[in-house]
């Protein structure tokens, strides 16, 4: 009976794995080589809104790019995960302090999953009363985990106080979080902690130091089209533009 209940799991694990629909809760797709974007979904104000995040898979294990933004969803990841590359998770980094990065790094830091973030990321959680994660890192730091290596780099502030990107330089991966808007937005959505003043030269840092990628992961919407950067460039500026004409 026990073996019988294994089999269906695994089966159901699968069927979420390769059998995907537009409906499913958690949305897995191949970027290149060893990267897969995951997208998830929260009830944002009556609206249901996705979340894009990373995972990188290494001959040490899986590293997670931000935790789904939907809790019913931190498990199925894990268990997906396993059943598609027969590989454990082993590393986690929130690139913000928000709930649709930094939500997981509690239950991923009971599972044994080493969790990262940024001082100014620990400082926000703890002032919140919200679990941190297990290692507070510099804002600038290079990781080498089996076969790949990244930089987690601080740009400035922007969307978020605290908001980092994850550059792979050999495969020109640019994973930006909600510091990168979709080329699809019309606005800069949630401001609440956001410095649109500083976002504009922050962006223009991430440019300068990580140029020609190859890739832009943005935090929310379709994050296929390489235009991403610039319009939240275009989109930061012109929001700035029209605060200047208004204080005229």
């Amino acid at each position: 009976m026990r073996k019988l209940a294994s089999i269906i799991l695994f089966l159901a694990i699968l069927s979420n794995s390769f059998g995907q629909s537009k409906n499913s809760p958690l949305q897995i797709s191949h970027l290149t080589g060893d990267f897969y974007v995951y997208k998830t979904f929260h009830d944002y104000k009556g609206t249901l809104i996705s979340a894009n995040a990373l995972y990188l898979v290494t001959d040490k294990g899986v590293v997670l790019f931000d935790a789904p933004w939907d809790q019913t969803q931190f498990q199925p990841l894990l268990d997906t995960i396993k059943v598609r590359h027969n590989k454990d998770v082993i590393m986690c980094f929130a690139t913000h302090s928000h709930d649709d990065r930094a939500g997981g790094l509690g239950f991923y830091k009971q599972k044994g999953i080493k969790t990262y973030t940024i001082k100014a990321t620990d400082k926000i959680l703890k002032e919140k009363d919200q679990n941190g994660a297990e290692f507070v890192i510099p804002n600038d730091t290079t990781f080498t985990v089996g076969q790949h290596t990244f930089q987690v780099y601080y740009p400035g502030k922007g969307h978020a106080p605290d908001n980092i990107v994850v550059w792979f330089d050999k495969e020109k991966v640019l994973y930006g979080g909600c510091f990168i808007k979709s080329a699809e937005a019309k606005d800069l959505g949630y401001l609440g902690d956001a410095d649109v003043k500083e976002w504009e030269k922050s962006i223009e840092k991430v440019q300068s130091k990580f140029m020609n990628p190859k890739f832009i992961i943005t935090g929310h919407d379709d994050w296929k089209d390489l235009t991403s950067l610039k319009h939240t460039l275009k989109l930061v500026q012109e929001y700035n533009a029209e605060k200047i004409s208004n204080k005229k």
